[in-house]
């Protein structure tokens, strides 16, 4: 019997402990996270300083938002369709099938200037039209404009071009034949007279007209000997040949953009040998000597 109420004791205090364990739990559940929300919802909040809140704005690729340069916008359909109708609209007219006889029109001049500008980056190009602000209007073409620009000297681009090709062989042979034995100095010296003279109102206006200017009036009457000597003008020295052209491209250059070349005073138009002294140097004056060629300038 006694054994009996120890076993229903002991139960019984397994019981109350069990009961004392759960709520020993829920105590340490509960009461912190009570005591948590308490504590946050009594603290207010410190305000942000102005500083940080500037920095919290700005984009993630740095402090400046720059915008995209032309040509930096990512391709979409629209960009390049523009593209593609740019590139239509240039290659639509072939500016160098029309003949010279044909009268210029607005279609001829505006597809001639449109192909000028071929030598850029016309993808670039045709990007930033579309994403930058339209030019201010121009005035339209008109007939009275058309035939000033035919006055001025129009040309078709290959006409241009051979014209350019022809100029700066009419230097290099100039130079080959009248300085190819002097010094760099010496050589874009003689270049720079023939310049000097195309520029001046005394003498033809291209560099070729100077070149071979009395040419076809015989020996000692062309202003260049090897122009009227009755000898071939074909180099025979290939080094010094290339010389020369590659002086002519760069005279050329200068002189079709209208910059100084720099040699001697534009004022010179005159030169000859240190082994000769022609009649008309004395009515002229010695403004330089470099090498064997002494230069004068009209009085």
């Amino acid at each position: 019997m006694k054994n009996y109420w120890q076993l229903k004791a002991v139960r019984a205090l397994s019981h109350v402990l069990a009961l004392c364990a759960a709520a020993l739990v829920l105590f340490v559940v509960l009461v912190p996270a009570h005591a948590q929300t308490l504590q946050i919802a009594s603290v207010a909040p410190l305000p942000v300083p102005a500083d940080i809140m500037a920095v919290r704005a700005q984009p993630a690729i740095g402090p400046t938002l720059v915008p995209l340069a032309p040509g930096e916008q990512a391709l979409t359909p629209a960009l390049l369709a523009n593209y593609v109708q740019r590139q239509q609209t240039l290659r639509s007219l072939d500016v160098l099938a029309i003949a010279e006889p044909h009268p210029l029109n607005s279609d001829v001049l505006m597809g001639y200037i449109a192909r000028g500008a071929m030598g850029s980056n016309s993808a670039v190009s045709a990007i930033a039209s579309f994403a930058t602000a339209p030019a201010t209007p121009q005035p339209a073409l008109n007939p009275t404009a058309l035939a000033a620009y035919i006055e001025s000297g129009y040309q078709p681009i290959e006409k241009r071009i051979e014209k350019a090709d022809a100029e700066r062989n009419c230097l290099a042979q100039a130079i080959y034949h009248e300085a190819r034995g002097e010094s760099a100095a010496g050589q874009l010296a003689v270049a720079n007279v023939i310049v000097n003279r195309a520029r001046s109102s005394k003498f033809p206006s291209t560099l070729c007209g100077v070149v071979y200017q009395n040419a076809e009036k015989g020996y000692h009457r062309c202003q260049f000997t090897f122009a009227c000597d009755g000898r071939t003008d074909a180099p025979g020295e290939r080094s010094a040949w290339a010389r020369s052209a590659a002086l002519a491209q760069t005279v050329y250059a200068e002189f079709a953009t209208g910059e100084a070349v720099g040699a001697i005073p534009r004022s010179a138009l005159y030169y000859h040998t240190t082994n000769v002294r022609p009649n008309w140097a004395n009515t002229y004056n010695a403004v330089a000597q470099i090498g064997a060629h002494i230069f004068y300038s009209p009085n």
